[in-house]
């Protein structure tokens, strides 16, 4: 595989806005959960909301974008310098090289349950001015950034669940091998609404306490909004740069919403990860495990890795710090490994209390000072769908 080299990238999530606020939160080991205050959610659940996305305010031209979920996904391009970055690579490409390539499983779901509150209550129409296309539909936030940048390449959304924004690296690697572009923006956002969070809680997969990824006493999810990009391109980055060196994809097909129980999938896409990047498990320095918190994820994955790397690897989930994101926890996850290897530091869960000890991997529960050169993250979705994605430090 030709590596996909991380240019530049950012993030927002509950821990903040950019790099050096997530890194902080991350290396100091605390969390950004807090009881759920939500909208009129009335659950007894923490959640990872974002300060400052109902102040973003648009351009005139963008304004039909409005929605909580692009106005996310604006904060986020705002931070790290990003903008500036992707606007220098439309000089050097050309607005027609480069491609769009995000993850989403809300989109803006949330405008359609306000326009349901206010639709006619002879008719049950929906409020003239609802826009559906571009706020509500799964590719709104694509065609959000790509009219942000007036970019003209090729543009996907993929929404696969949670693993939806770690595959848009294998999209945007294939659309490069192809020759269709040479630099693509790739990423997710995901923000709150009331369907999720109402319907994790039926589906009895909400925590009531901060979630413990790997813990004994685990019992579910603690639901995020997050957003994050990184600009990519195949040509070489300079010694020290960062790049997705493999790409795993696997389906389960084996339940709707439980993983296989012997991690079957999650172990494909591990194994096709290193393969691609012609790397052995034991070179591997650190694990981000998807870690949801759920008795039945953490069990599977944990079954997987341990065939996999063994019982010494180091590794943990940093679901506790950022809450499950959805479909941005893939693009969240990479920028947090990308700093792990700037930083030289090898990140601890947070919120777990005991380990869950038929579980047998290395999970860290304390930072450990390692600078790691080679990771695996992993991201599983839904209905069996899985992402594994090797980074290296060059």
């Amino acid at each position: 595989m030709q590596a996909l080299n991380l240019f530049h990238y950012t993030l927002a999530t509950c821990l903040g806005h950019g790099q050096q606020a997530n890194w902080s939160a991350v290396a100091q080991q605390r969390t950004g959960l807090k009881p759920c205050a939500f909208e009129t959610v009335k659950l007894p659940t923490f959640v990872g909301q974002i300060e400052g996305v109902e102040d973003q305010s648009m351009p005139e031209h963008l304004k039909h974008h409005m929605c909580r979920n692009n106005q996310l996904a604006q904060l986020a391009l705002l931070q790290d310098g990003f903008s500036a970055a992707v606007l220098s690579a439309i000089q050097k490409y050309g607005k027609q090289r480069i491609g769009v390539f995000l993850g989403t499983s809300t989109a803006g779901i949330l405008s359609t349950e306000l326009a349901y509150r206010h639709r006619d209550t002879n008719t049950g129409a929906l409020p003239a001015d609802f826009n559906y296309q571009q706020t509500h539909n799964t590719y709104s936030v694509g065609g959000f950034v790509r009219d942000y940048f007036d970019l003209e390449g090729p543009a996907v959304v993929v929404s696969s669940a949670c693993s939806s924004s770690a595959k848009v690296f294998g999209n945007a690697w294939r659309m490069m091998e192809c020759g269709l572009i040479d630099a693509a923006i790739v990423g997710g956002v995901d923000s709150l609404c009331l369907t999720t969070l109402y319907g994790f809680n039926s589906l009895e997969l909400l925590s009531t306490e901060l979630c413990q990824p790997y813990g004994e006493h685990r019992n579910g999810i603690s639901i995020s909004e997050a957003a994050g990009f990184a600009l990519v391109t195949c040509e070489k980055t300079s010694p020290g740069g960062i790049s997705i060196t493999g790409i795993g994809e696997s389906s389960d097909a084996h339940h709707m919403s439980s993983p296989h129980p012997e991690g079957a999938g999650a172990l494909a896409a591990m194994q096709q990860a290193l393969a691609m990047g012609g790397c052995t498990p034991q070179q591997i320095d650190y694990i981000n495990l998807h870690g949801t918190a759920t008795r039945s994820n953490d069990a599977a994955e944990g079954l997987a890795v341990a065939n996999l790397f063994g019982a010494d690897t180091p590794c943990s989930s940093t679901k506790g710090h950022t809450g499950h994101a959805l479909g941005a926890a893939g693009i969240v996850e990479v920028a947090l490994c990308a700093l792990a290897m700037q930083n030289g530091l090898i990140p601890a869960g947070v919120n777990t209390q005991e380990l869950d000890k038929t579980i047998g991997v290395n999970y860290l529960l304390t930072n450990l000072a390692r600078a790691p050169k080679k990771i695996v993250t992993n991201s599983f979705g839904f209905g069996g769908s899985n992402c594994s994605l090797l980074l290296e430090k060059q």
